[in-house]
């Protein structure tokens, strides 16, 4: 798994490619957390690189949504692929993220 960090606009951009598994989600985890630890509190996760995400991805997804809940924070997560986007669905997730199309559409409703 790759992601690659930016900021636009005061929004923290984390794009992820590869799988997102029982090994890979650890790396996820510490990437938003240290987004987080200095003190980004409007994460968009860019999923477009990613074909597969296990319930260890949907934990650390879920964790980071607990800490991005107050006033001002945003978390978000756009880009799904259709297997992925499944998994959401199945998961019942896509009641609880903010899931976009695009990270254009994401960050213009930001």
């Amino acid at each position: 798994m790759d992601i690659k960090a930016a900021n636009r606009d005061g929004n923290t951009i984390l794009s992820v490619n590869g799988r997102i598994d029982t090994l890979t989600a650890p790396e996820l985890e510490q990437a938003i957390n240290t987004e987080i630890v200095r003190g980004n509190k409007k994460i968009l996760l860019v999923f477009s690189g990613v074909s597969y995400i296990s319930s260890g991805g949907l934990r650390v997804l879920l964790a980071t949504a607990k800490k991005l809940k107050n006033p001002g924070d945003k978390f978000g997560i756009c880009g799904l692929q259709p297997e992925v986007l499944k998994v959401f669905r199945l998961a019942g997730f896509t009641s609880i993220f903010s899931i976009y199309p695009s990270e254009g559409e994401a960050l213009a409703t930001w």
